[in-house]
């Protein structure tokens, strides 16, 4: 049980404290509201740039890392399709320092052109070196926009294009920055050795005079069902052939998530699952194979994909996979089965849990997803998954038209 306390600034700001007297060290983590998603189809990449930029400094705060070093700080950040947080750790008696940073970007980063080139820059060299340059770098570039007609999780968190960020416009950037990150718009959660009443003090003398902004409300397009099958074939200069399959899911919030995600765990996750054992132990038909989901806030893709042994034809990896979708959909999966992947995600929970930082993050995100107390009903909600459940789950999912298939050849 993670305890915690709530209570929102009358700018709109909510504000989590997680007190923990076990260590000498304070987590300020800020999540805003706004990720890929959020962005015109014309203008993506945004998101990510901006996680470049809130390092760039701020009006009265020329270089945010060197303050922090000062006070024996680290930090890091991450953007998704969904969000984008900012995150920091240091010692206790230097907490306000760590107010004092993250409010001032917030209240007053700076915009100059210098300051946009130098991150544009940064980004378009990730793209190159991640996305283009890189062996297999486009898949999911190319997957997205397979399965997605209409959502914006079509494009990737680095953009779809590199040209957007490449072509992105100072008041662009602006624009974006004052529709999106604003206290109505933003979760701080303080963990650590902490006081509530000294997160309170803190957060009203450093944010309570943020102006609150627009609450931002999304209507984004919302994808239809998929109702037939879709297919790619893309050849490349990789070294082995590569077969990467994807369904629909439900969202986050939606209760059949639960059955969803110990589902990926049964067929992949890791060396004991179904299609490890059978595909690449037993059968040899792949070099290694994995079932994940992105685990998206609105609803998701799961996905199963391989690199091939060479001299093994796509035809003959496809069916094999069929096979093993077709054992769990028509035979109930062992309780013995279910329970292992139960206790394996029951100590994967338990294993995050011990980082301060992971508990900052997590009660942030469960806060932005409706209230922060769902990080401690969680595993319930594991625990109660059926076996009927799983089967339910797996006829409904792997269905031919609900699927997108992509063949990426080697050319070599």
């Amino acid at each position: 049980m993670i305890k915690f306390e709530k209570f929102t600034l009358n700018n709109g700001l909510r504000v989590i404290v997680h007190v923990d007297k076990s260590t000498p060290m304070a987590v300020l983590d800020v999540i805003y509201d706004v990720g890929a998603r959020d962005e015109e189809p014309g203008k993506t990449g945004f998101a990510h740039l901006f996680e470049h930029l809130m390092f760039g400094g701020s009006v009265n705060i020329p270089s945010y890392d060197e303050p922090l070093q000062m006070a024996g700080g680290e930090n890091n950040a991450y953007t998704t399709n969904d969000l984008t947080n900012y995150y920091l750790q240091l010692p206790t008696e230097n907490l306000e320092t760590a107010f004092w940073l993250e409010s001032d970007r917030m209240l007053s980063l700076a915009f100059d052109e210098n300051s946009l080139e130098v991150q544009r820059k940064v980004v378009v060299e990730e793209f190159k070196e991640h996305y283009i340059n890189k062996p297999y770098g486009d898949v999911w570039h190319k997957m997205r926009e397979l399965a997605y007609k209409v959502h914006p999780y079509k494009w990737m968190t680095i953009g779809k294009e590199l040209s957007h960020v490449e072509n992105a416009q100072l008041q662009d950037v602006k624009n974006f920055f004052f529709k999106h990150y604003t206290p109505a718009n933003a979760i701080l959660t303080v963990a650590g050795n902490v006081s509530v009443d000294e997160v309170k003090r803190l957060a009203e003398k450093w944010f309570g005079n943020i102006p609150a902004g627009n609450k931002y409300v999304r209507n984004l397009p919302q994808e239809p069902k998929q109702t037939e099958p879709a297919f790619l074939e893309v050849k490349a200069p990789v070294p082995l052939d590569a077969l990467y399959k994807c369904w629909h899911i439900s969202s986050r919030l939606d209760q059949r998530y639960y059955a969803t995600d110990l589902i990926t765990e049964i067929l992949g996750g890791g060396a004991s699952s179904r299609l490890y054992q059978s595909l690449v132990k037993e059968q040899q038909l792949f070099s290694n194979i994995q079932c994940s989901h992105f685990g998206s806030i609105d609803a998701g893709l799961l996905f199963i994909d391989g690199k091939l042994v060479k001299g093994i034809t796509m035809q003959q990896a496809e069916k094999a996979i069929n096979v093993e979708l077709d054992k769990i959909k028509n035979q109930l999966v062992e309780k013995s089965e279910l329970e292992k992947v139960k206790n394996k995600t029951e100590s994967l929970m338990a294993f995050e849990d011990i980082s301060l930082v992971n508990r900052a993050n997590s009660l942030a995100t469960y806060e932005l997803l409706g209230d922060a107390d769902l990080m401690n009903k969680e595993l319930e909600r594991y625990q109660a998954v059926t076996v009927d459940e799983i089967q339910k789950e797996c006829k409904a999912v792997f269905v031919d038209e609900n699927c997108s298939t992509m063949y990426y050849l080697s050319d070599n």
